[in-house]
C-alpha cells in the first residue's frame, strides 16, 4: 500500500476524467479450491479496486459518487469466529481511512445506493467483470444479464483507468524494479538447476518456490518446457535431455505489481551451432527494441520491424526467401514469430487485458489486424510514452503441426523454404524476454540485476555455478 494521498489524488482525477455518475469498483472474494472453506491462497484483489483504494481484504466496495463528490468504501466487519481462526481484522471504518475515505458502510447498503441512482436516472459505471460472484452481484444489483455485462460496462470508466494506469508513478517503477529483482533470482535459479535428467516438474516447482518466498508468489503460471515451441508449455514430468533447450518464461507478483521474463538455455550448459544461428536472431531482435523503443515510437511499427530483421536473418539460414517487405506483408514470418511482441505490464502482468485489449494496447491511431495470422495476436501497437512499461519479447519457434499446414496448403511457399524447414521439426522453440521502462528519451531495462542471456555469460553462467 502507497500513502494515503496516492488514493485520495488517483480517485480525484479518476472523478474528472469520468465526469458524472456513480463509479462502483468491485474488490474480490475468495476464491475457493475445491470446497468452500479451502480457498485459493492468498487472495487477489482486484488490481483496479487496489489502484484506487489499496486495500487488500475481501469482500469490499468502493463507491465513487462523482456528482455528490462522496466515496464510499462499503464491507462487512469479522465477527470474533472469525477472528479465531483469522486473527484480528482492521474495521471497514480503519481500512477507509487509511486511504481517505471517511463513509464507509456494511456491503448491504451498496443496494441502497444503486437504488437510488436508479431512480433519479444517474449513470452507474463499472468494469468488464471477470469473476463470476461479480457478475451475479451486478445482476442482482442492475438487473444486467451476465452475457451483456462486458457490453454494458462503462466505456468512459474503461477509458479513464488505463490512461492513469497506462503511466507508471514513481512508486510503481520501484515496485516493478523489485519485482524484476525477484524475477532474477527466480530464473538464475532455474540457470543453475537445468542438466540431463532433471524434470521439468522439479525446475518449474523451484522456480515457484522463490517467487512464493522472496515475493506474493508468481504473476502467472509458470511456463518450463524442452516443448518451447509451445506458448504457454506446463511443466510436467518429462526429464531433461542433452542436445535440447529449455524454456523458462516465469514472474512474480511483489507489492502489486508484476514482473515477466523469458530466458532459453541448452540443457548441456553449451548451445550447438544450429541452436546458437537461432538464439542469435533472437538475441538481436530482443536488442533492437532497446535501441528504437522510446516516446512517441509505435510499439506496432517495433513489431514489424522486429520482424523485418527477423526475416532478414532467416533468409540467410535458407529458411526464408524472396522479398522481405512483401513476406512480412504477407505474414509469412508468423511462421516464426505468431504472437506480437510485448504487452502492457504493471499490477497485471498483462495489463489490465481484462479491460480490453484495443483500449490498452491500441488507439484510434493504431488498431489491430485481426484477419492476419499472428498479427492477430499483436496486444501493443500503440504510440509509446513516457512511464510506460512494457515486455520484449521476440521468438522463434518450430511448431511442426503449423509446419504441416502450411506446407500442404501452400500458405506463403514463395517465402518459406519449407524443405529445409522439415529439418528444424525437432528444434522446439527460443524466446528472450526482458521488462522495459520507456523513459523521457528511450528506454531501459527494469530490475537492478540482468538476467543472463548473451549466449557466453548465460553459458559461462551455467558452467561455473
Amino acid at each position: 500500500m502507497f500513502d494515503k494521498q496516492t488514493y485520495i489524488r488517483r480517485r480525484a482525477e479518476l472523478k474528472k476524467l469520468v465526469g458524472q455518475g456513480i463509479i462502483l469498483l468491485f474488490g474480490n472474494n475468495e476464491a475457493p479450491y475445491n470446497y468452500p472453506s479451502n480457498t485459493y491462497a492468498p487472495m487477489r484483489q482486484d488490481s483496479s479496486f487496489l489502484y484506487y483504494f489499496g486495500q487488500h481484504r475481501d469482500g469490499l466496495v468502493g463507491v465513487v459518487d462523482i456528482d455528490n463528490d462522496k466515496e464510499w468504501l462499503l464491507g462487512d466487519d469479522i465477527d470474533v469466529e472469525d477472528i479465531v481462526w483469522m486473527g484480528f481484522t482492521p474495521s471497514v471504518s480503519d481500512l477507509g481511512a487509511q486511504v481517505g475515505i471517511s463513509n464507509t458502510a456494511p456491503l448491504s447498503a451498496l443496494r441502497q445506493i444503486t437504488d437510488k441512482a436508479n431512480a433519479t436516472n444517474t449513470r452507474i459505471h463499472f468494469l468488464p467483470p471477470y469473476r463470476h460472484d461479480t457478475k451475479i452481484a451486478i445482476m442482482d444489483l442492475l438487473g444486467i444479464h451476465p452475457s451483456m455485462q462486458k457490453e454494458a460496462a462503462s466505456l468512459p470508466l474503461i477509458q479513464a483507468v488505463v490512461k492513469m494506469r497506462s503511466t507508471k508513478e514513481t512508486q510503481e517503477i520501484a515496485a516493478i524494479d523489485h519485482a524484476c529483482d525477484v524475477g532474477y533470482a527466480m530464473h538464475t535459479t532455474a540457470q543453475l538447476l537445468i542438466k540431463p535428467g532433471a524434470t521439468e516438474r522439479f525446475v518449474g516447482g523451484q522456480v515457484d518456490g522463490i517467487a512464493r518466498s522472496l515475493a506474493s508468489g508468481t504473476s502467472f503460471a509458470t511456463i518450463f518446457s524442452q516443448h518451447g515451441e509451445i506458448m504457454h508449455g506446463n511443466p510436467s514430468e518429462a526429464k531433461l535431455e542433452a542436445g535440447r533447450l529449455a524454456l523458462c518464461d516465469a514472474g512474480c507478483e511483489l507489492d502489486d505489481y508484476c514482473s515477466d521474463h523469458t530466458r532459453t538455455m541448452p540443457v548441456t550448459g553449451k548451445f550447438d551451432q544450429r541452436q546458437l544461428e537461432i538464439y542469435s536472431i533472437v538475441e538481436a531482435c530482443h536488442d533492437y527494441v532497446l535501441e528504437v523503443a522510446k516516446p512517441g515510437v509505435r510499439y506496432m511499427d517495433v513489431h514489424f520491424a522486429v520482424c523485418r530483421m527477423m526475416t532478414d536473418r532467416l533468409k540467410e539460414l535458407g529458411l526464408m526467401k524472396g522479398n522481405t517487405e512483401e513476406a512480412v506483408r504477407a505474414g509469412a514470418h508468423a511462421m516464426f514469430l505468431p504472437h506480437g511482441l510485448g504487452h502492457m505490464m504493471g499490477m497485471d502482468v498483462h495489463d489490465m487485458e481484462g479491460l480490453g485489449q484495443i483500449y490498452v494496447g491500441f488507439d484510434e491511431e493504431t488498431r489491430p489486424n485481426l484477419e492476419q495470422f499472428g498479427t492477430n495476436c499483436l496486444r501493443m501497437g500503440r504510440r509509446l510514452e513516457e512511464g510506460f512499461v512494457v515486455t520484449d519479447e521476440p521468438g522463434i519457434y518450430f511448431i511442426p503441426a503449423l509446419i504441416d499446414e502450411w506446407k500442404t496448403n501452400g500458405h506463403c511457399k514463395e517465402f518459406i523454404n519449407f524443405e529445409k524447414l522439415e529439418t528444424y521439426k525437432d528444434f522446439g522453440g527460443i524466446r528472450i524476454e526482458d521488462d522495459v521502462l520507456i523513459t523521457k528519451d528511450g528506454c531501459r531495462f527494469l530490475g537492478t540485476k540482468r538476467i543472463p542471456y548473451h549466449p557466453h555469460e548465460l553459458e559461462e553462467y551455467m558452467s561455473n555455478n
